[in-house]
């Protein structure tokens, strides 16, 4: 009888033990598999985010073309190469598109300044879809490039009838003349010849961060019938030397072109089309190489195109279409990540903000496939999983003026706040309610309350940059399409100043130090500064 005892004991001792250690590993597989599900609230300690799919991507209709198959399809690095240079060197300054460049002042300005105002051609020619003139556009923000002299040898074998004085300091803007310009941004002298594309340009240029002197330039309009697409010049030699065109038989929708502005990050630039492709290319010296494209659509409907340019966390790509969708996508796959629709057209760019190693990323749409009204949604989205944070909803409307179409809602990007502002959004509302003019935003970054609203007296679409002071408080700038020109105190939305000083401020503003240079339509570029 002991001895029966002693080994029942010994069973359920051996009995309890399994149960346990089954027990233990069951909870941290079901621990392991809800976090999978969840994905993530925090990004994983790995270098790449993962290759997920999730189901709102999978209700796309999708498609990847290589043409590379020898290199390898993994980005070589993660970092924002554009912090590594002085300058701005694409539109938004980084792969944020964050503005990380910030403008500096002392006290509280209160005037605003012309330095000097350079022309550009007007271009007479009307085409299909009307007569472009000069200055710049939507968006048209100028870039700022700083030579260093290890680099300025190279102009010294050019025509000096090309390249007249290359400054350390190069602006650089696209024109909806048609052409490329250079100055230098103390007088606003060209620094070189500028170059003719053919097309009409629009958007922002970007300049390769490698400082192999590569500069990227999207046709925005075709001018009479020249092929429309994207033109490489070598800013060295001051020479076009590669195009590829928009008209791709791969893609969905017969629209070639390029309105956003590409960005590069390891060994490649990713650049989405108005035809609905999303180019992958290899950066080499001597001009881009085709890796991959992406084009998708959604059942029942036809494929949309890309105006945003596209925003950067690790390995993830975020951009909005013309028919409201925002999409992340996986940059080493090219593959979709996730979906969220966001109402109606989405042109205005991405921006990402990390919290707690966390990627938070701010859109918003316009009033375009809604009819004549309708509403501007305003989102956060976890860019992890597209997990929406918080909404808000603008009612807008669009306008018909001299035959051509106005859409309202959000054009411009929205500025991130900080210093004595970190906790607010700023975002930029076009012909709200049944008005004609535009309400400035500041939203709080947490759950979306309304903290301040201003109505400037015209719409806008400009994206409004920062300016900062000795004590970190945030002062606003930014324009209207009548020209007007503003400074805004950025914690309770205060009018410093306000004054008509051009025809219309379209374009995105360059910040130097204390100036802004910005160009309007018309033919002026300005350069501003603010005291």
């Amino acid at each position: 009888m002991k001895f029966f005892k002693s080994h029942l004991i010994a069973l359920f001792i051996v009995v309890f033990a399994l149960f346990y250690f089954f027990w233990d590993t069951f909870k941290a597989n079901s621990s392991k598999n809800e976090e999978m599900n969840e994905f993530v609230d925090t990004v994983p300690l790995f270098s790449y985010l993962p290759d997920t799919i999730f189901p709102s991507a999978k209700l796309m209709d999708f498609e990847i073309k290589r043409y590379d198959t020898l290199s390898i399809a993994e980005l070589n690095s993660l970092d924002d190469i554009y912090l590594n240079n002085a300058g701005v060197f694409t539109f938004r300054g980084g792969i944020a598109r964050n503005h990380p460049n910030k403008g500096r002042i002392i006290g509280s300005p209160s005037i605003v300044e012309i330095e000097w105002v350079f022309s550009t051609p007007f271009d007479t020619v009307t085409t299909k879809y009307g007569q472009w003139g000069g200055g710049t556009g939507w968006t048209g923000q100028p870039l700022l490039i700083k030579w260093p002299d290890s680099l300025k040898y190279h102009f010294s074998q050019v025509n000096d009838t090309l390249i007249y004085d290359v400054p350390n300091d190069e602006i650089i803007f696209a024109s909806l003349c048609g052409d490329v310009f250079f100055l230098n941004p103390e007088t606003g002298i060209p620094t070189r010849r500028s170059i003719s594309i053919g097309n009409t340009l629009k958007g922002t240029p970007s300049i390769d961060p490698s400082l192999n002197g590569l500069l990227y330039v999207g046709q925005g309009v075709p001018r009479c019938t020249t092929a429309i697409g994207i033109t490489v010049i070598d800013l060295f030699s001051h020479e076009k030397i590669q195009f590829i065109s928009g008209q791709n038989s791969f893609a969905w929708k017969n629209w070639g072109a390029f309105d956003s502005s590409p960005i590069a990050l390891g060994q490649f630039l990713f650049w989405p089309g108005e035809n609905g492709l999303i180019y992958k290319f290899l950066r080499l010296n001597d001009g881009l190489a085709l890796h991959s494209v992406l084009r998708y659509r959604f059942e029942g409907k036809t494929a949309p195109g890309i105006e945003s340019s596209i925003a950067v966390f690790k390995n993830y790509g975020y951009f909005g279409d013309n028919h409201g969708n925002i999409i992340c996508l996986n940059l080493n796959t090219m593959k979709p990540v996730w979906h969220f629709h966001n109402i109606d057209d989405n042109d205005a760019t991405i921006v990402i903000e990390e919290e707690k190693n966390i990627p938070y990323i701010y859109a918003g749409s316009q009033v375009d496939l809604q009819g004549d009204k309708g509403v501007s949604q305003i989102v956060k989205l976890n860019g992890l999983n597209g997990k929406l944070i918080w909404k808000q909803r603008i009612n807008c409307r669009n306008l018909i003026m001299n035959e051509k179409k106005y859409d309202g809602g959000m054009f411009s990007t929205p500025l991130l706040g900080d210093g004595n502002c970190r906790d607010f959004i700023y975002c930029m509302v076009s012909l709200p309610d049944s008005s004609l003019k535009a309400d400035l935003i500041a939203f709080a970054k947490d759950d979306g309350d309304v903290k301040w609203k201003l109505r400037l007296d015209a719409w806008s679409w400009s994206s409004p940059v920062p300016f900062y002071n000795e004590h970190d408080s945030l002062f606003i700038f930014t324009g209207d399409v009548v020209g007007n020109v503003y400074i805004i105190e950025g914690s309770e939305g205060k009018v410093l100043f306000k004054k008509r000083m051009a025809q219309n401020f379209e374009s995105s503003p360059l910040v130097i130090g204390s100036s802004v240079i910005v160009g309007s339509r018309g033919r002026n570029i300005y350069k501003f500064s603010l005291k």
